[in-house]
């Protein structure tokens, strides 16, 4: 444990960061899966919509600072492949 007054600070701070972090990231997740589930059942157009959730999700996620730009570019270009393909 800390002993420092500034140290004590840092985990009180890191804890609550670390809380959002977590929130936000199981929300994420939470969207990429409403996507991913409607592709299985070969709802097209219901994947498209929760496509849109799903970036946006992301994006707020990004701006952040949950994920680094390249990762949520990584994960939105995915998610929008999974979608072109299985609409085809």
């Amino acid at each position: 444990m800390a002993n420092v007054k500034s140290a004590k600070k840092r985990i009180r701070v890191i804890e609550k960061k670390t809380l959002r972090n977590r929130m936000v990231k199981s929300q994420v997740k939470t969207e990429i899966r409403k996507v991913l589930t409607e592709i299985q059942n070969g709802n097209a157009e219901a994947a498209k919509a929760n496509l849109q959730s799903a970036i946006s999700a992301i994006d707020k996620a990004r701006a952040k600072g949950v994920y680094h730009k390249n990762n949520a570019a990584r994960k939105i270009s995915r998610l929008t492949k999974a979608v072109n393909k299985a609409s085809v």
